[in-house]
């Protein structure tokens, strides 16, 4: 299930896609995607843990979501009455949540831009330390 989050993930924009991005250029995109699907759940985790909100949410994206939740669970509608899911409705307020989840992807990929990686990775033999000698 994190694998299909992680592919539905990286399908907008945020660091998300940028790391899968980054990873897929290196190793494929099956490899990057259970890496994301390991920093979701990771993310996850914090998030719970820590009772926070995920700092790159679109609000009215987020908005939208959980009014959509409400009314397949037996809410009344609110017909006439502009709720907080509205402004998902507006298309200058989606280009600019997009846009805003955007740098942050830029962000992501210049922060890590000189990242290098270390070096050759060993190889473990299974041997003892006694016996590699």
């Amino acid at each position: 299930m994190l694998v299909e989050a992680a592919w539905a993930a990286v399908r907008a924009p945020g660091p998300l896609r940028a790391f899968f991005l980054r990873v897929r250029g290196r190793r494929g995109q099956h490899v990057a995607a259970v890496a994301t699907a390991r920093k979701l759940a990771v993310l996850i985790w914090h998030l719970l843990t820590k009772n926070e909100s995920y700092v790159w949410a679109r609000p009215a994206l987020h908005a939208r979501k959980l009014r959509d939740l409400e009314l397949r669970a037996g809410h009344k509608g609110m017909r006439g009455r502009k709720g907080a899911a509205h402004a998902y409705n507006e298309r200058h307020q989606r280009e600019a949540e997009r846009q805003w989840v955007e740098q942050a992807e830029d962000a992501y990929k210049r922060f890590v831009a000189a990242w290098r990686p270390k070096g050759p990775k060993r190889v473990r033999t299974g041997a003892s330390p006694g016996e590699r000698r």
